[in-house]
């Protein structure tokens, strides 16, 4: 048995644990005795705990797998001789592109020869487009820090802008008798935007680093860019003004729509998750999902249905995460704990969630801004946008009250 389900099969069990520890000290009015509150928060707590570790010895895997991957295949042909590049591959995916990249970002080789090779693909604002293989470890990293990614509609789009016609209304068809006239329906669509935004961010490496062979540089830049641009796009994704950064999920004007309130400032019942779940319309709520702060999780694994079983159940299988009414929910630090006012909980399809990637990646190596410490520094740029393009496929359960500074 591997780590991880031991693990998982650890944390199920705790849990049952944790449910019987409740009943055993629940009085006959039905309230939990507060002498035995301390004991199950420190039991539920560390339910999230062993999920968290479960968490990181499967990224830990991940990561395992990509180290122990060949680093050079073996040569399986005869020598021939030089063949013309394929036209049909991009110039940035070419081996002498990658090489030049990474010798400039190093500062090894001729100059004439490094700049030869980059010269197409150097950005207009100075900078140098990744090459694509790092491109992709560029990207991946990204996904595996912002968990709105993986749930999102991920387009890329070479311009500046994307419009994206919706429709505003359904069609409607009619019964009609032999000969009569089929009745006319008047479909109207609207249009909405997706455009490029900066994000951009620097990171220090010192140049005995740099100049170390050992050390995997493009996986480390990668690393450290994927999460800290990760982060920054997770945070818009889900609270972005519009306002020269994306339209965040929670957004008060063309974010997701209000499915239930609660009847409390800082609580919410088995009821109000109830109706959140059936506010939404029975097709999205084929792929839709709860999205919530992880000091939510604890609420809601003590919420129980009308026959007083726990709707809240965790998973025993690698990479799925648990459920609630049989629906996966997903945790982000940016969604709001409960508190007056706030969307504390969100139940959609946030594949109608659109995220725009202007391609490609932009970096930079700046020589002399750190020369006095004997450092150098790397700064990489991106344009993206994101948009809930169609508001019903997202519900949220609101707070009762009003935020202390709305």
């Amino acid at each position: 048995m591997s780590k991880i389900t031991e693990l998982r099969t650890q944390r199920a069990k705790l849990w049952e644990q944790t449910k019987e520890f409740l009943e055993e000290h629940r009085g006959k009015n039905g309230l939990v005795e507060a002498s035995a509150v301390e004991q199950y928060e420190k039991m539920a707590d560390d339910v999230q705990k062993l999920g968290a570790e479960i968490d990181r010895l499967e990224r830990q895997k991940e990561l395992d797998a990509q180290f122990a991957a060949p680093t050079s295949r073996p040569v399986v042909g005869s020598p021939k001789a030089a063949e013309k590049p394929n036209a049909n591959v991009s110039p940035t995916a070419t081996e002498e592109y990658k090489a030049a990249f990474w010798n400039m970002m190093r500062s090894k080789g001729s100059t004439h020869q490094i700049m030869d090779a980059l010269s197409v693909g150097v950005d207009a604002d100075g900078g140098f487009t990744v090459p694509d293989e790092f491109e992709r470890q560029l990207v991946k990293s990204l996904e595996e820090n912002n968990i709105f990614r993986q749930m999102a509609h991920v387009i890329r789009t070479s311009s500046g802008t994307r419009k994206i016609p919706i429709a505003n209304d359904t069609m409607t068809a009619s019964w009609i008798d032999e000969g009569e006239a089929i009745p006319e329906t008047n479909t109207k669509f609207a249009q909405t935007t997706l455009s490029a935004y900066k994000l951009g961010t620097m990171i220090k490496v010192s140049n005995e680093l740099l100049h170390d062979s050992a050390f995997d540089i493009a996986a480390y830049i990668a690393d450290r860019f994927g999460v800290c641009m990760g982060n920054a796009e997770e945070q818009s994704f889900i609270t972005g003004t519009g306002e020269k950064q994306p339209t965040g999920l929670l957004h008060d004007v063309n974010g997701a729509e209000l499915g239930v309130t609660a009847d409390s400032e800082t609580a919410f019942t088995f009821d109000h998750i109830f109706r959140l779940y059936y506010s939404l319309k029975a097709p999205y709520r084929r792929r839709a999902a709860f999205l919530c702060n992880e000091a939510t999780v604890l609420q809601l694994m003590l919420l129980k249905d009308g026959n007083g079983n726990y709707i809240w159940r965790p998973s025993l299988d690698i990479a799925k995460p648990d459920t609630i009414l049989g629906r996966p929910v997903y945790t982000s630090s940016y969604m709001p704990v409960p508190a007056a006012g706030e969307k504390a909980i969100c139940f959609g399809d946030y594949s109608y969630y659109w995220v725009a990637d202007r391609t490609n990646r932009t970096f930079r190596r700046l020589n002399e801004l750190y020369a006095t410490v004997d450092q150098v520094g790397f700064l990489t740029t991106q344009r993206v946008d994101g948009k809930l393009i169609l508001p019903e496929t997202v519900k949220y359960l609101k707070m009762k009250g009003v935020k202390p500074n709305g």
